[in-house]
């Protein structure tokens, strides 16, 4: 009898690209990697430049059916999300699709007179630690109005793509010295170091020595910041 192979990671499908594969595509630099889809925010300066900037991207050759940004417009910008879900998979994840609209976005904001802020993008998701967590889950999911993400029972998502996720981690035992919910943020990793002093300088504190970007409030509530 033969062992099983490990589980692949969603990257290392063929035509799939790791997070390293990503950044070091050429033309990507307004881009920055957050969780499983890639973030860019490019600020402008009225609510009708945003719309503007909306405009050409929909209007780009690269947006087709089955492969369109998330876009966030607002007076002073607009953010930018792209993935690529593989039909049949709950995980989204980065293909050479995303490099290629990520670098006609970007042109298109250039041609626009538009830059990039990459200190605006972030990542946010709540993590909570259940012991049984079928029992634990659906609460949470009839209470955001939120759904299944794809076909895992792992996390719940705003299908209106607002809200951040819910991710229920498994625990082995009880555990009732630390709170069993914390926000899971992650932002661009040349921003970590500065939001962590951040938090650190308003009272925060860190919760364990060797993984540093755990930090909790006075109260205990935490989060995991990187």
């Amino acid at each position: 009898m033969t062992d099983s192979p490990a589980p692949r990671e969603p990257w290392e499908q063929p035509g799939w690209l790791s997070p390293e594969g990503f950044k070091a595509s050429e033309g990507v630099e307004d881009w920055r990697v957050l969780g499983d889809a890639v973030y860019a925010f490019f600020r402008t300066d009225s609510f009708a430049t945003s719309a503007r900037l909306v405009r050409a991207i929909a209007e780009l050759p690269a947006v087709d059916g089955d492969h369109q940004p998330d876009v966030d417009l607002r007076h002073e910008g607009v953010t930018v999300r792209l993935s690529t879900i593989p039909a049949g998979r709950f995980f989204c994840g980065h293909s050479a699709r995303d490099v290629e609209l990520a670098r006609k976005i970007s042109a298109a904001a250039r041609e626009l007179s538009i830059q990039a802020d990459p200190t605006r993008v972030q990542h946010i998701q709540v993590s909570v630690d259940a012991l049984v967590i079928p029992d634990v889950m659906p609460f949470w999911r009839e209470a955001l109005g939120y759904d299944f993400r794809r076909d895992t029972h792992e996390d719940v998502v705003d299908p209106r793509g607002r809200g951040p996720s819910f991710w229920f981690q498994q625990m082995d035992a009880p555990r009732t010295q630390r709170n069993r919910i914390h926000v899971d943020i992650a932002v661009p990793p040349e921003q970590a170091e500065a939001r962590i002093a951040a938090v650190l300088a308003v009272g925060g504190r860190q919760v364990d020595p060797d993984h540093p970007w755990v930090l909790s409030d006075p109260e205990g509530n935490e989060v995991c910041l990187g």
